[in-house]
């Protein structure tokens, strides 16, 4: 029976793409228990993974990228942009460090070309607003809420992820009862 005693290997990769960023991986294996038949080519029972991301070019990353008719505002501009709209108005509480945030993206794109007849969509950075997340009680992101005539439109604030689908759904049967309000 084979053994492995221990093995390390390092891996750089170069991204061609936007500023360059190199990203080093480094594997340790160590293991004194016998490899099973089916893993005598492989010699990786367990494995140690650490990534580093030195960014050493000067070109600054943006955060987010606006498009699609998504906006995104801070707090000296939600005064005008949302509760002084004549429209309806749904805002995305977001994080650039947020997974499920960067998720929906696409999703919410979509939404905002659809529905851009219908209602605004605007996207509001967690981080940089922190008066907005505690007047609004966001605990979750992504929240999405729907504002109308200036104030939280009841039954709108959905957290977290969710399909493009189902928020075709919720937004659908709210628009329908503006409409009918």
């Amino acid at each position: 029976m084979d053994t492995v005693t221990s093995t390390s290997a390092s891996l750089t990769l170069t991204l061609p793409t936007l500023p360059v960023r190199t990203i080093t991986a480094s594997i340790s294996v160590s293991s004194s228990l016998p490899l099973p038949r089916s893993h005598r080519q492989q010699r990786l029972y367990s494995q140690k993974r650490s990534f580093s991301n030195s960014s050493s070019s000067s070109v600054a990353v943006p955060k987010f990228t606006v498009s699609c008719g998504i906006t995104e505002i801070n707090e000296s501009q939600f005064n005008v942009t949302v509760l002084k709209s004549e429209r309806p108005v749904l805002v995305e509480f977001v994080a650039t460090w947020c997974g499920p945030c960067r998720l929906i993206t696409p999703a919410m794109e979509s939404i905002a070309q659809e529905y851009a007849d219908r209602l605004t969509v605007v996207k509001i950075d967690h981080d940089a607003n922190p008066q907005l997340i505690e007047e609004y009680k966001v605990y979750g992101l992504p929240t999405l809420i729907l504002f109308k005539n200036g104030e939280e439109f009841p039954g709108s604030r959905k957290e977290g992820a969710i399909t493009k689908v189902k928020l075709k759904q919720h937004l659908d049967a709210l628009l329908e009862s503006i409409s009918v309000t």
